[in-house]
Parts: structure tokens; C-alpha cells; sequence
């Protein structure tokens, strides 16, 4: 016979994971985009992903243009900036408490601007044949944080 105590302590954990699974799970393709243009004349543009998925596209432009798809969990806050500063488009994205988020970025620049990520020269690419506003197709979570 297990202690009344116990199995209340049981049934507690239980309700308390179910609880945490029905949170739902992000997904970025289900997110509204939400874009952001900065103006850049430089020769070099450095962008700073942190290590969320970004494609780079050349496009017919003169600016820079950012989409961002970030969907967040239920119970989750969301954490996030984008900025250009002095050759560095800064892309940062996460949440906190008992969390599940997904973000994917889409970086336009113009044809003629040499691109780094991270650093790091890099080829553009990216989703070139998609339609304006539509989400990549590929995501990956961001952050799952227990703090």
C-alpha cells in the first residue's frame, strides 16, 4: 500500500509535466514576420546571428533589410533586439522562464555589399525563390531555458 502523502506528491509531478508539455511548442513558420529596414552605406556588413538560423540574400536594394519570424510558447517571455551599429547588425533573440521559442532572421542587403557572419566571410544565400514575407522552411529552437 503506498503512503496517502506519497502518491499525492506523485500525482503533483504528473500534473506538474502534463502542464509544462500542453505549454505547445514554438514554431517560427507559424509567426507573423515583423520587418525592420536600416540604412547602410558602408562597404562591409558584419552580421552577428548568435547562432539563429539567418539567411543573407542579395537583393535590389540599397538598405538594409531584416524579417524576423519569432514565435514563443505559451508561459514564456520573450527576449529580443536587433540593432546596426557601426558595420555590425546585431541579432539576438531568446526567453526566459519555463521556455520554448523558435526565431529564424532573413537579411536582405544590397548587391554590392561584401557580407561576414559572424566574422567570417560568407557566400549569400538564402531563400531567394520564396515569396516576400513568406517564412523559410527550415527552423530551429532558439532557447530552452529553466530559469
Amino acid at each position: 500500500m503506498v503512503p496517502r502523502t506519497w502518491s499525492r506528491h506523485v500525482m503533483a509531478g504528473i500534473a506538474l509535466v502534463a502542464g509544462i508539455g500542453l505549454t505547445g511548442c514554438a514554431n517560427a513558420g507559424d509567426a507573423k514576420p515583423e520587418t525592420k529596414t536600416f540604412p547602410f552605406d558602408g562597404g562591409t556588413l558584419n552580421v552577428k546571428s548568435h547562432d539563429i538560423p539567418t539567411d543573407l540574400v542579395a537583393a535590389d536594394r540599397e538598405d538594409v533589410k531584416v524579417t524576423r519570424w519569432f514565435d514563443v510558447g505559451m508561459g514564456a517571455d520573450e527576449e529580443s533586439s536587433w540593432s546596426l551599429e557601426k558595420g555590425t547588425l546585431d541579432l539576438q533573440a531568446a526567453c526566459s522562464k519555463i521556455a520554448n521559442c523558435d526565431v529564424r532572421f532573413r537579411v536582405e542587403v544590397p548587391k554590392s555589399l561584401k557580407v561576414l557572419r559572424n566574422g567570417r566571410a560568407t557566400d549569400l544565400k538564402g531563400a531567394k525563390n520564396k515569396a516576400a514575407g513568406a517564412p523559410p522552411s527550415v527552423t530551429a529552437p532558439v532557447v530552452r531555458s529553466w530559469a
